[in-house]
């Protein structure tokens, strides 16, 4: 019997696509920031902004060796991280806001990461995506935090309209199952880094875009 061909016309066979094929392709999902516990991860996603992954691994040992809690950090000079911090880039804004959070935490939350978004998008430094990233891989709480990597997959497989981050976050919330979304946007970012970058594809080259959209010639311009 001849298995029917997906009608990839279609936004959510397109989505359910790249849910099956991301499963297979990474059956494990793990965080990349290196973390001890929700305050260093949130340090951690508040300096990958505008830096790698790996050299936000390369210098968070550095930071945590002279302090790992809110409450030593809250007493380290913002000279002194700004210093050691310095390779992640923006180091004068990520400084202040690293102290700033430190001494809020302290204050306010017992020395705690808070639990809700809320909490988190009021401290120094903590926008939408970084308070979705902590909720996600500190807390499990279902999230769907938008990277560069998603925002421009979202838009070469047409499961967004991409005017901006907020709406390809709210796009693909509402094509794939609420339980799948914390494996789901960091399988979303393996592949991204993977084959489909902003370099080796423009929407026409690697496997997913090929499968979607097989008459595609023309590269896809995705919005910042």
């Amino acid at each position: 019997m001849k298995v029917p061909t997906p009608d990839f016309r279609l936004r959510q066979v397109r989505a359910d696509h790249v849910h099956r094929r991301l499963a297979e392709l990474y059956p494990e999902t793990p965080v990349p920031l290196d973390h001890r516990d929700p305050y260093t991860l949130l340090v951690a996603v508040l300096l990958s902004a505008q830096c790698t992954d790996k050299r936000v691994n390369l210098v968070t040992p550095h930071l945590w060796a002279r302090a790992d809690t809110p409450e030593k950090m809250a007493k380290v000079p913002v000279a002194e991280i700004q210093r050691i911090i310095r390779p992640c880039g923006l180091s004068p804004q990520k400084a202040k806001a690293i102290a700033g959070l430190s001494n809020l935490l302290v204050e306010k939350h017992g020395g705690e990461v808070p639990r809700t978004f809320e909490e988190l998008e009021a401290l120094p430094g903590v926008g939408h995506k970084t308070a979705s990233v902590v909720m996600a891989q500190a807390f499990g709480v279902p999230a769907f935090p938008v990277d560069t990597h998603i925002h421009r997959l979202a838009q070469r497989w047409k499961l967004t309209s991409g005017r901006n981050v907020v709406q390809t976050e709210a796009d693909l919330k509402k094509l794939f199952p609420r339980e799948h979304w914390n494996a789901l946007h960091l399988r979303i970012i393996f592949y991204g880094r993977e084959h489909c970058t902003a370099h080796s594809c423009d929407g026409t080259t690697c496997e997913i875009c090929r499968t979607l959209f097989p008459a595609r010639k023309r590269a896809v311009k995705t919005r910042k």
